[in-house]
Parts: structure tokens; C-alpha cells; sequence
């Protein structure tokens, strides 16, 4: 698998999704080219799974078409879509081995027994599990009935991995290690992986284009450095983090936590900043400190400093400071 092959573009052409009443995907419009690993984020009912499960197949579409290298796939079944999903729950069976549960769905198509199990032992290579080839679900770690998944939904050879939260059941140092692996496998196969996640670190780390959902719609898409530098919403500025959203002017600006400068008012002193505040809380993390600081006209803010930084003129809750920053820090909202 891999390369020119699958260079196909998915398309979301005003795609909708009702339950009843209620808009869970309101007339998106995304296009999503191969080879692109495409991260969409957002808090949980935002829209961000039942997209992905329209993309799969397994909800219908209330108005709107997919488009999947230049063809309608908006009615057609799971398996004739060009896709694979792997759940968040893994959905191994628990009574196969490892072999057969990655060879199970050439099995279902009537692959020959031989031919299936060599191409399972293949998939199990790439993840570096060929050794468990033999075991059950039951006998792995967590991180280990991960690759089992993937490579049950690698086996089919789509053009287009869908990934459903597939980190959240893992405890945070695998967390952090099945990303590298997840970006790797995905740069050697050279296909699309469309990964669903509420988590902004993950998708930082992870994706070439990340879609922010809201409220069944996109506030934005783009680079990981695009959306974090130059947020275009207030939801998008704080969602993402590492932002403070403030009103100067009658202007809403969001504002890097790490370009807030503090400087401490004494009494009788004259303010050096943009906005006064108190501190309400300081919180050493290793190799940065995080002031938390409340505004004269009741904004939380936060600013982070490097600790070496901190140390040279510490604050205390109960503080008051001047906060500024340079026009650089500061992105402009819609």
C-alpha cells in the first residue's frame, strides 16, 4: 500500500445530519486531500463523530453528498466506500486469535484461508506484533489490541483510515507513544487518516490539517500553526488554549498566555501595561510557571513564563500587576 495510488480528494458538500429535532452537522463543507492526516476537533456533541460515521457509512446522510475521488459515495454501503474505520472501543473478538481477528474481514469476502492469514501476518509485521500473532484480545495491553485494530482495518487496503477517539482509552505515556506510531504508519502508507479527537494536544502533535467543530459546524481549518497563531473565533481562541481572550478598545483580541509580560505595581507606581490584574494563583510545572491572574474588569487570564524567567521577579497570589504584551502576540477576532 502506499503513495500515488491513493492521492483520491473526499469532499463534504454541505453535509447534514438531524436526529429528530436536533442538528448534530449543520451543511458542512470540507475537502480532504490524500495523504493528508486530518485531525477534527472539538468538545464532546460538537459534530465531530457523526461526520466521521457519515463518512463510514454507518449514518445516513439527512441532505448533502460525500464525494470520493470525484464520485458520489453519499448512499453507498461501508464496504464499497473506499474506507475503514477503527473504533474506539477496538471491537476485537474475543474468541478469534490476533491472526484471524486482523484476517476476519478478508474471510467475510471469501478470500482463501492461506492468503488471508499471509496478508494478516504482514499488517502484524508493520505494527511490530507478528510475535502475538497467536494470542487472544484478552492476553494484550491496551496499547497492544490498538495495533491489533488498526491492522484489522488496514487489511481491506482502503484509501481513507477513520480513527474514532482511538487514544482515549490509553493511559497518557502510551498515549503520547501511539502518536508517534499513528503518524508514522500513516506517512509509510501515504493515505488519508481522518481522526476524530477532543483532545488539542493530540491533535497538534498529529494532524496536517485540523477542522474545529462547534455546534455541528466548522469555526475553522488549517495548519496546527495557522489555527494556534491566528484563531479566527473567540471559541476557536479559547478552545485551542494558550490563549487569553481580551477586550482593549472595544476590540475582542486573543492573546498568547506565553507573550503576556507581568510587572508588579507597587503602591503609588505608575501602571506599565495595557490591563491591570491580580494574581489568584501560581502553578510550577517543571520548566514553566502559570500565573493565573483575574483583570480589573473581571477577565481571567493566564500567562506563562519559562521558570528561569519567573525566578527573576516572582509573584505571589494576592499580587497586583500591569500585564502587556507586544502587537505580535495579538490576533484580531471575528
Amino acid at each position: 500500500m502506499g503513495g500515488s495510488r491513493v492521492a483520491a480528494v473526499l469532499e463534504l458538500r454541505g453535509v447534514s445530519k438531524h436526529y429528530g429535532r436536533v442538528v448534530a452537522v449543520d451543511a458542512i463543507d470540507l475537502r480532504i486531500a490524500g495523504g493528508t492526516y486530518c485531525c477534527l476537533l472539538g468538545p464532546s456533541g460538537c459534530g465531530k463523530t457523526s461526520t466521521l460515521r457519515m463518512i463510514a457509512g454507518h449514518e445516513t446522510v439527512t441532505s448533502g453528498d460525500i464525494v470520493f475521488d470525484g464520485e458520489p459515495i453519499t448512499d453507498r454501503p461501508p464496504g464499497r466506500r473506499g474506507t475503514a474505520m477503527m473504533f474506539q472501543s477496538y471491537a476485537l473478538f474475543p474468541h478469534l486469535s490476533v491472526l484471524d481477528n486482523v484476517a476476519f474481514a478478508l474471510k467475510m469476502r471469501g478470500i482463501a484461508r492461506e492468503r488471508r492469514r499471509a496478508r494478516a501476518a504482514s499488517l502484524l509485521e508493520l505494527m511490530a506484533m507478528e510475535a502475538y500473532a497467536d494470542r487472544f484480545p484478552a492476553q494484550l495491553s491496551g496499547g497492544q489490541q490498538q495495533r491489533v485494530a488498526l491492522a484489522r482495518a488496514l487489511i481491506t487496503e482502503p484509501r481513507v483510515l477513520l480513527l474514532d477517539e482511538p487514544l482515549s482509552a490509553l493511559d497518557p505515556f502510551l498515549r503520547v507513544q501511539m502518536r508517534v506510531e499513528l503518524k508514522r504508519l500513516q506517512r509509510e502508507l501515504g493515505i488519508a487518516f481522518i481522526h476524530v479527537t477532543h483532545a488539542q494536544d493530540e491533535a497538534m502533535a498529529l494532524a496536517d490539517v485540523i477542522v474545529v467543530m462547534n455546534e455541528g459546524r466548522i469555526e475553522q481549518h488549517g495548519s496546527p500553526r495557522e489555527v494556534f497563531n491566528h484563531p479566527r473565533t473567540e471559541f476557536v481562541a479559547r478552545f485551542i488554549g494558550g490563549h487569553n481572550v481580551v477586550t482593549v478598545g472595544g476590540v475582542r483580541l486573543a492573546v498568547r498566555a506565553d507573550r503576556l509580560r507581568l510587572c508588579r505595581l507597587h503602591a503609588g507606581g505608575d501602571a506599565c501595561g495595557r490591563l491591570t490584574a491580580i494574581v489568584t494563583a501560581v502553578e510550577y510545572q517543571g520548566n514553566v510557571v502559570h500565573t493565573d491572574l483575574r483583570a480589573d474588569d473581571g477577565t481571567e487570564l493566564v500567562a506563562v513564563a519559562a521558570d528561569h524567567l519567573f525566578d527573576r521577579e516572582p509573584l505571589e497570589p494576592g499580587a497586583r500587576v500591569a500585564v502587556s504584551w507586544d502587537d505580535a502576540g495579538a490576533h484580531r477576532l471575528a
